[in-house]
């Protein structure tokens, strides 16, 4: 039932009742301000404000939670109008970083070939890797260089560590490398600290051992084996690898050493076909077509005239 309100329909009765109100608003701010802290509208007023504090401080988090409520819908409004921007700006960054990573280690890699040739005086072509065998059986690369660039079988080829193999077959513009780790391999070595010679061959594990070594000579975990350049199947001085593991002793002629590789196919990227080398002549060039034949031998001793043991 709704309520009804009786008008004041005497404007006499409206002006006393104003007056009387001022009156008393008057007399209490009066009296409030005389009272001390103990008085009794003092009292009033602190018990009002024990009452209405806490729905003050109830209501603040709300506000701020619909302040920052309204924040975040305008954040995600932003992010959507600008989201499509910034992946594909990320997406720019990433590959131009990526590029970067990849021509500094480029760049490591050709410093590497560049320091060999400066250490061997090499002359000769480089390339980078195309391919990769698949087998144990045949472990080979291909370069993206062939008898265009002036390379023929039975040159030397290294990478930045040294030696890593040997062209097996060439094409105008690519060529077959047979890798020192692969079972067909073979290469006249010698041991740098002691002189002592043998024949580095590959397995179909990838290991390198070194065989054909005098059972009396001692050798360490460590020593550094050298292509030797007998019978003109490699230059000479070449970098092959290190003695990781000698299983036997010195006198036992079954004694197994093997040998760390350069480099393995997996990270091979870039290599040198060798032309010349320090004090080769160029009639070495051919020498490695017919490495079994007298006239590898007689390069071979041309090879070692330009060694830097």
């Amino acid at each position: 039932m709704a309520l009804q309100f009786q008008d004041m329909k005497d404007p006499r009765l409206t002006r006393v009742v104003l007056i009387v109100l001022v009156v008393i608003s008057f007399a209490m701010v009066t009296v409030y301000s005389r009272e001390g802290e103990s008085g009794l509208l003092h009292s009033i007023q602190s018990a009002a404000h024990a009452v209405f504090a806490p729905l003050e401080l109830l209501s603040a988090p709300a506000g701020a939670a619909v302040e920052d409520a309204g924040e975040a819908i305008s954040d995600a409004s932003a992010s959507e109008e600008t989201l499509s921007a910034l992946r594909e700006r990320n997406a720019e960054l990433t590959e131009l970083l990526t590029q970067s990573e990849e021509y500094r280690q480029e760049a490591e890699r050709l410093q590497g070939l560049l320091e060999l040739k400066d250490t061997y005086e090499i002359e000769g072509v480089s390339g980078r890797v195309i391919g990769r065998s698949t087998d144990a059986w045949n472990q080979t690369v291909t370069v993206d260089i062939g008898s265009n660039n002036g390379v023929e079988t039975g040159l030397t080829v290294v990478g930045p560590a040294g030696v890593v193999g040997q062209v097996i077959s060439v094409q105008p513009g690519s060529s077959t490398v047979r890798l020192l780790t692969d079972p067909k391999s073979g290469a006249a070595a010698l041991v740098q600290s002691s002189r002592a010679e043998g024949i580095v061959r590959g397995s179909l594990s990838g290991q390198l051992t070194l065989q054909n070594i005098d059972a009396s000579v001692n050798l360490q975990v460590g020593d550094v084996v050298l292509t030797s350049g007998l019978g003109g199947s490699y230059v000479k001085g070449l970098l092959i690898g290190t003695i990781v593991r000698i299983e036997g002793s010195a006198g036992d002629g079954s004694r197994t050493i093997y040998v760390s590789p350069n480099e393995t196919s997996q990270v091979l990227e870039e290599v040198t076909v060798i032309f010349n080398a320090k004090g080769d002549s160029s009639a070495n060039r051919s020498s490695g077509n017919n490495s079994s034949g007298s006239s590898a031998s007689g390069s071979a001793g041309s090879n070692g005239g330009g060694s830097n043991e």
